[in-house]
């Protein structure tokens, strides 16, 4: 007689589980799963921390108008943003330009030129900043399912191994193989899916984030080169002005 603890063992126990199958697999399937775990640790971890780079970006430009073109300066102004803020790298590389420029190169080069060069390397630096760690999504995105559709093709190799030394093709003998086959293939997609969608967009937000900050790089650029910034309302009621008057 069986008792029931010894029972109820066999019937929770799962022969055909991932631990089971990484066991089956042996080394090649350790090895599968781990390149796999270090891809999905990867992407997770970029996913959040680029997230909430993103975010802090985002709060600090809808603050701008109150903590920086409130002050009488723009040195004052920038004094008032975080000290790794791009905003405020902007800002700084536009007034080391600005003051360059006055010292040494009046007579060679363009103020308007000379600004506009230094504020457009301070953009490509933040650019660079923002998109680093996407090609590791990237690359996790194209490689995931093929490390999955190895661990599948070593699995169904161990299954023909196993009908070739028994001479028949029993369930027995390729359940396990076929079953590691079928969850490297899952695990390699479960990797993928959520780098291409963290890809994506993480991607999108970006152009928002550099599309703030480029609008904020032209109004730098203008108070530097003219003492003023730039009517933000200037180009909306030429629209409003130019529009034809719907009638009643």
């Amino acid at each position: 007689m069986v008792s029931a603890p010894a029972m109820a063992a066999i019937e929770t126990e799962n022969p055909y589980g991932l631990l089971p199958a990484l066991k089956q697999g042996g080394p090649i399937a350790w090895f599968l799963f781990a390149v796999l775990l270090i891809m999905s640790l990867g992407t997770w971890y970029l996913l959040f921390t680029k997230w909430f780079d993103q975010r802090k970006i985002m709060n600090e430009s809808k603050e701008i108008d109150k903590k920086f073109w409130t002050a009488p300066s723009l040195r004052e102004g920038a004094s008032k943003l975080p000290k790794n803020s791009p905003y405020r790298m902007i800002v700084d590389d536009g007034i080391r330009a600005s003051e360059h420029h006055e010292g040494r190169l009046t007579d060679k080069i363009d103020e308007h030129e000379w600004v506009t060069m230094s504020l457009e390397r301070s953009q490509a630096a933040i650019s660079s900043k923002l998109a680093g760690g996407l090609s590791f999504l990237a690359s996790v995105g194209s490689t995931a399912p093929f490390v999955g559709l190895l661990g599948t093709v070593v699995g169904i190799y161990r299954a023909l191994i196993g009908i070739g030394v028994a001479g028949q093709a029993s369930i027995d003998k390729v359940a396990g193989p076929v079953g590691e086959a079928l969850i490297m293939t899952a695990l390699g997609l479960f990797v993928a899916v959520p780098a291409v969608l963290a890809y994506n967009w993480l991607l999108g937000r970006n152009r928002d984030v550099l599309k703030h900050i480029g609008n904020f790089s032209d109004d730098v650029h203008g108070f530097l080169v003219s003492g003023s910034r730039v009517s933000q309302n200037t180009a909306a009621a030429k629209v409003a002005a130019t529009a034809p008057v719907a009638k009643k």
